[in-house]
């Protein structure tokens, strides 16, 4: 089931729908110029990569239909794809990497902590970063990185959304809160725990943060169980989520299951079989219907054989707001790229 926030289904809808203009503005030859380097930061391996290769599979159907065209104002594009595992300390090697190399702006990275943990390395350099799915409120909200833009909604607004339906549509009345004490899971959890306790919706039974990685969690599940949670709300991604629901329901506890969108994935559906059956996750608002949203599916499905994996949207809209940004500015300097 698809819970969305409001303000992603917007930015992703305007920042997608920016990109319709600037296809045909593109002029000269793309191979006369010096290419605008982007990079592309993310799990391409790994437990997520699921994750992350979609997005570097968009940055490249956008780049190759604008080089297409002619390029950036006649400048081709240029990808430097690194893959950070969506594990922080690779991140600051990622980053590092993506300054020397001449990257003039970044797409990624994709998890929450790996793209907190590269962030000072580009604040430094001073380049435009774009994440279309790292979702940590204090990303944006902080004000301390002010060249990092996002096309998905913050936590605080997804877990809004899931304590909302939690609460209202499941109408839960016990609610045990679950981390994997990443800044993405635990920071959600955190937003879900402050959203309910100030308004004094439910009674947390429960809030506890597990190890990522573990192949047991039947300490966390007993203790779900003798709390008699009406529901779990889950922070954090498929890997663990699989485990923890799959040894809920052995026990044959039928507590319901709520988690975001690092859950919602076909891996956590083929990895949880039969026991994924029944769990709610939140993500990005659909916006299939869009126009340039389809024509980029539709490149996909020729290109690879199969649908999308998440965040595909968010990472179109991403590359078509930078690129689109790097062209009407005239400039890679990031003061400009800013200003579009």
């Amino acid at each position: 089931m698809n819970i969305s926030g409001k303000l992603c289904s917007v930015l992703s809808v305007l920042t997608i729908s920016t990109g319709a203009f600037f296809v045909s503005n593109f002029v000269g030859d793309a191979r006369a110029a010096e290419p605008v380097k982007i990079g592309v930061a993310g799990a391409h391996s790994g437990d997520l990569a699921s994750y992350g290769l979609p997005t570097a599979r968009a940055a490249e159907l956008v780049a190759e239909h604008i080089n297409a065209q002619g390029g950036i104002n006649g400048a081709p594009v240029e990808l430097l794809v690194e893959d950070d595992v969506c594990k922080p300390e690779i991140a600051t090697n990622t980053a590092t990497k993506l300054v020397s190399a001449g990257a003039r702006a970044v797409i990624g990275h994709i998890c929450s902590s790996a793209t907190k943990a590269a962030l000072p390395i580009y604040d430094e350099a001073n380049i435009i970063v774009i994440s279309p799915s790292a979702t940590d409120s204090d990303l944006t909200k902080s004000g301390n990185h002010p060249t990092f833009y996002r096309t998905i909604a913050p936590n605080d607004a997804q877990a809004a959304s899931i304590v909302n339906f939690t609460v209202g549509q499941l109408q839960a009345q016990k609610i045990a809160i679950i981390h994997d004490k990443g800044d993405y899971g635990k920071g959600l959890a955190e937003d879900a725990r402050k959203i309910i306790e100030d308004g004094a919706l439910a009674t947390i039974v429960l809030f506890e943060g597990i190890t990522p990685g573990a192949v047991d969690y039947s300490a966390v599940v007993q203790k779900i169980k003798r709390t008699r949670a009406d529901a779990v709300i889950f922070g954090g991604y498929h890997p663990e989520a699989s485990k923890i629901v799959t040894q809920m329901r052995k026990k044959r506890m039928k507590t319901l299951f709520i988690s975001d969108d690092g859950v919602k994935d076909d891996t956590f559906i083929k990895v949880g079989g039969k026991y994924a059956e029944g769990v709610y996750a939140t993500g990005p608002a659909d916006v299939s219907a869009n126009p340039i949203t389809r024509r980029y599916r539709e490149a996909y499905m020729k290109k690879y054989g199969v649908e999308p994996g998440p965040f595909f949207d968010n990472a179109v809209a991403a590359a078509l707001a930078l690129t689109n940004s790097i062209r009407v500015a005239g400039s890679t300097e990031t003061e400009k790229i800013a200003k579009t």
